[in-house]
């Protein structure tokens, strides 16, 4: 099944939406996470080096988001940039999917309820906003019913 530009536009701002609502329940991961006190035995500078990761990480989730509200029909062009871009976007979201299940150990998750509906729903997430890169490249390339 080739995807149509609309259906491709509708789920980049869908994304856009999700990336919008992921920046702000980041906000909210150190004080439910508790990472005040898992951070206490940390040094100065690894503490401030973690803090500083992780809003940046917000700060990138966020630009992605207002990149996808504002720009996502740009990214369905076929320019050398958009490609990059899209490519770029596949390929980070695709890895984080991986991390999801080959790096976060099976022992945070399993047995504890919510942990493992987050795993799983956090996972159907990535599997989603990376189809939708993938899908959105496709576009891109000009891969359509019409091509065959």
């Amino acid at each position: 099944m080739i995807p149509t530009p609309g259906v491709v536009l509708a789920n980049l701002r869908i994304v856009g939406v999700f990336m919008a609502l992921l920046a702000v329940l980041n906000l909210c991961l150190p004080a439910r996470l508790r990472w005040r006190e898992e951070m206490a035995a940390l040094s100065l500078l690894n503490r401030q080096i973690f803090q500083v990761h992780s809003g940046f990480i917000i700060l990138t989730i966020a630009l992605v988001s207002a990149l996808l509200l504002t720009c996502a029909d740009a990214l369905l062009e076929p320019t050398r940039l958009s490609r990059a871009v899209v490519s770029g976007l596949a390929i980070f979201w695709g890895a984080r999917m991986l991390t999801q299940w080959f790096v976060y150990s099976p022992a945070v998750w399993r047995g504890n309820r919510f942990n493992t509906w987050m795993h799983y729903l956090f996972s159907a997430a990535w599997i989603y906003v990376t189809a939708t890169f993938v899908a959105a490249l496709v576009v891109n390339l000009g891969v359509t019913n019409n091509a065959r």
